[in-house]
């Protein structure tokens, strides 16, 4: 066989990654994780009416009302569970042994997983807080907070991506890194706040959106600066899981 008939039956690059990430959607979530995907965004919607109920001006208690609940608590409960089913559940039941072993390269593992992830909960949060805007009054908000919730979950599912390669309790060390490394810490120091999506998705909905100058926290990239923070927080989780898969060794459902 020629080297140009061989070249020509080799399939295409993206395929195998397109694979991996229906397999994702179809395998990945089953429907009691639909359940702690679509319990936050009804929050969201409540609270949402909630800030409404306030009596000031619609759209800064809104805005309050997103920095505090949506960004901080909605969006990583939500991430958190999406990016611990697409990788961190299965390899410790052991059925990522299956995905693993597959002739793919680490990288398109990583990838493919975190595409499919970040698709349900973009979506999902996207919507969610667009419609926690109109039912709080804020309509003009709506755009604003759903772009910035899309750009934070890109972010937001990619470590916790990387934290299921890395950590045997992939569960445990996102809660750690949520509560204690983000809301804790991250409220304390903005060097960690600097790093951190909830609060540089927060940044970077205060400046499209316009919010009160109270909302913007010195030290925290907002705007583009933000989000281009984000895609590089992205870029550097998922490096960071091929390199783990690339070297992950599966021997049973404990592992």
């Amino acid at each position: 066989m020629s080297a140009s008939t061989s070249s020509a039956a080799r399939p295409p690059a993206w395929r195998p990654l397109l694979s991996i990430v229906r397999y994702t959607l179809r395998t990945s979530l089953p429907g009691r994780r639909w359940i702690g995907i679509l319990a936050p965004c009804a929050a969201a919607i409540l609270f949402g009416a909630l800030s409404r109920s306030l009596g000031g001006d619609l759209e800064a208690e809104f805005a309050d009302m997103a920095g505090l609940a949506l960004f901080g608590l909605v969006m990583p409960v939500t991430c958190l569970v999406v990016g611990d089913a697409v990788l961190g559940a299965e390899v410790r039941s052991g059925a990522f042994t299956f995905t693993w072993m597959s002739p793919v390269p680490t990288w398109q593992i990583a990838v493919g997983r975190w595409l499919g992830g970040t698709a349900v909960a973009a979506a999902c949060l996207a919507v969610a807080f667009a419609a926690s805007a109109v039912v709080a009054g804020a309509g003009s908000h709506a755009g604003p907070v759903a772009l910035a919730a899309i750009v934070g979950t890109m972010a937001y599912v990619a470590v916790f991506v990387a934290i299921g390669c890395v950590a045997k309790r992939a569960a445990v060390w996102s809660l750690a890194f949520v509560f204690l490394v983000e809301r804790l810490l991250g409220a304390a120091l903005a060097g960690i706040a600097q790093l951190s999506p909830s609060w540089l998705a927060r940044a970077t909905y205060v400046d499209l959106a316009d919010a009160p100058e109270r909302l913007v926290r010195d030290g925290v990239p907002h705007g583009t600066a933000g989000v281009v923070r984000l895609l590089l927080i992205t870029v550097a989780m998922l490096a960071l899981s091929a390199r783990q898969l690339h070297r992950l060794h599966l021997s049973g459902s404990s592992d």
